[in-house]
């Protein structure tokens, strides 16, 4: 049995000021964590408590179809060279020499290691399909660390990887990992939501991640409250609606028409007396394209993406789009090469392009992207690549053409569902990520040359999929989920106790007697027990009690000499009186309903 008096926990009255979000100030203040430095944490007694028991969960769903590896945390630069992720990492990726000046990283993730793993050691396909995880640490260097540890420099994770014959295996491995993960987030209390994705760096095709509601959640999830249609905003799509054309004038093809100091939208808008989705708009990028020849040196080139004026680029999207594995803003003298013409100003009208995105050869050309929500429009205004001129009558497909059409734009919160048959209006909220899921393909085995025998005898590369928890954000998601002012309550299976047994005058003989025979009694049925058995006031141990955590309290008071204690349910911040000898019985099944 545990008793307060002898443990650790550091509660503070205040937040520090620099906490901005609910599982930040509350993780500080029940003395869960600690910081180092920026995005750096210690977790304290109740804080690895909490997290032992994820951990234990994950371990336990996980078992039921994988093997648990556990692997290096310092990895050689060579083996991020086969899969040429040693440059495609950037500078979120850990970097040291050894004494010897060989160049090493901390592990972000595992993929390479996995797989060189599958290279040495599977020979045939007899061996598949194989489910392997870890529960580790890794590493990022985080441009922005915040937000207690919603974003870090160091993190644990639960990462796996499939390795199938073929596509139909992958499908299986990732559907298993699909159920699993929903039993882990449901056992762990957590309300989430499972939506379409990127698969971002990792590479790969169909990508899932596990989301929970949050004001506290940088990613933008657009959902159908009719449907159940639900996607990261860098993949969800939308159906637009009817848009009322403008009349031509003159002879109906494009008219130059001066607009002083009109380089705005909404000037635009007003001069011309339009919606803004009848004006074409231009973002300008450079983007880089990575070298696929060992040797040669990346290239970077012009990028021009026109869409509705009341749209946004979703960079994410274009960045797939084209192939583009970085993009930024052209600046002006980048702006007068590719495009001719001035910020503010710019247009698709006379301008030439590459037949092929990013092409190389036409290392100096311009890539023109325009998103599909332009296709078949008329009688749209876009500029002239002139100060203060802009263009009416135009029609995209007759007065200018492009490389690529593309959804590359971001979805706004009510438009229609894309779901067929679905009459929902979208809504878009915040999220924190607390899993991923993905089909990796062939790009590690084919790039590390990782081979085994078909039945046929024949050497095929094995296809994989790839799958990773963050362990810290489950607990961070439960404390958003589930807080109050008075501090935050956890689901029973992940809290650091099940219940807290508080006696409310430690110097009254009766009450402190039977304060030690009630936690005795619950701790003897399987309950995890805390004992406050603090010699403080009662309303110093309830406010502590309500602070770290705790989903119930049992206080030991006066009552006790009618044969009965008050039973606390932190998440409905109710209380009953409940009779002693039936107290055991109510909170087992408490704890697992």
């Amino acid at each position: 049995m545990h008793r307060w008096s002898k443990l650790f926990v550091p509660t503070l009255r205040e937040a520090p000021a620099d906490a901005e979000v609910a599982s930040h100030k509350f993780l500080l203040r029940a003395g869960y964590v600690r910081q180092v430095g920026a995005g750096i944490y210690s977790y304290l007694f109740l804080g690895q408590r909490a997290l032992n028991k994820v951990i234990a969960i994950v371990r336990e769903e996980m078992d039921t179809i994988g093997q648990e590896f556990f692997l290096p945390a310092i990895l050689p630069r060579e083996i991020w060279e086969e899969s040429g992720r040693w440059t495609v990492m950037g500078d979120n990726m850990f970097r040291l020499k050894d004494r010897k000046g060989a160049d090493l990283c901390l592990g972000m993730t595992h993929e390479e290691i996995m797989t060189s793993i599958a290279r040495n050691e599977l020979r045939s396909y007899k061996q598949l399909p194989q489910i392997w995880y870890q529960i580790q640490t890794k590493f990022r260097d985080e441009p922005r660390p915040k937000s207690g540890l919603l974003r870090v420099r160091q993190f644990t994770m639960k990462d796996s990887y499939s390795f199938d014959l073929d596509a139909a295996g992958l499908d299986k491995s990732f559907d298993l990992h699909d159920v699993v993960y929903r039993r882990i987030f449901t056992r762990c209390g957590l309300k989430f939501v499972a939506v379409d994705a990127d698969s971002g760096a990792m590479g790969g095709t169909k990508s899932q991640e596990f989301m929970v509601y949050t004001d506290a959640g940088e990613d933008l999830i657009v959902s159908c409250p009719v449907c159940g249609y639900a996607a990261n905003i860098e993949k969800a799509t939308s159906l637009l609606g009817a848009v009322t054309e403008m009349e031509s004038t003159g002879d109906g093809t494009p008219e130059l028409e001066y607009t002083p100091g009109c380089a705005a939208i909404t000037d635009v808008a007003e001069f011309f007396k339009i919606s803004p989705a009848s004006d074409i708009k231009c973002v300008a990028y450079m983007a880089l394209k990575r070298s696929a020849t060992k040797g040669k040196p990346d290239t970077w080139h012009g990028l021009a993406v026109f869409l509705r004026g009341d749209h946004q680029v979703n960079e994410t999207k274009l960045q797939a789009a084209v192939g583009a594995a970085e993009l930024r803003p052209m600046v002006g003298e980048e702006l007068e090469k590719f495009i001719h013409g001035p910020a503010g100003y710019l247009g698709p009208v006379g301008l030439k392009h590459v037949a092929s995105p990013l092409s190389t050869n036409e290392p100096d050309g311009l890539t023109v992207v325009i998103d599909k929500g332009l296709e078949g429009r008329r009688n749209m205004v876009c500029g002239a690549n002139k100060v203060d001129y802009h263009l009416r009558n135009v029609c995209p497909g007759r007065d200018f053409s492009w490389t690529l059409s593309a959804d590359i734009r971001s979805v706004n919160e009510g438009e229609a569902c894309p779901t067929p048959g679905c009459a929902g209006k979208l809504v878009v909220g915040k999220a924190v990520e607390v899993g991923h899921i993905f089909k990796l393909g062939y790009k590690y085995t084919e790039s590390m040359g990782a081979t085994v025998l078909d039945p046929n005898g024949k050497e095929v590369k094995p296809i994989m999929g790839s799958y990773g928890i963050g362990i810290e954000r489950i607990l961070t998601a439960a404390i958003e989920q589930s807080n109050d002012a008075n501090g935050f309550w956890l689901p029973a299976s992940i809290a650091p106790f099940t219940v807290v047994v508080t006696v409310t005058n430690v110097s009254d003989t009766l009450l402190r007697e039977t304060g030690e025979k009630v936690a005795a009694e619950l701790e003897a049925a399987g309950l995890d027990v805390l004992l406050d058995e603090r010699d403080e006031r009662a309303g110093v141990k309830f406010k502590d009690a309500d602070l770290v955590g705790i989903p119930y309290r049992v206080n030991v008071g006066k009552k006790v000499a009618e044969g009965k204690v008050e039973l606390v349910t932190r998440a409905k911040a109710l209380s009953e009186e409940v009779p002693l000898e039936e107290l055991t019985a109510l909170l087992k099944r408490l704890t697992v309903e």
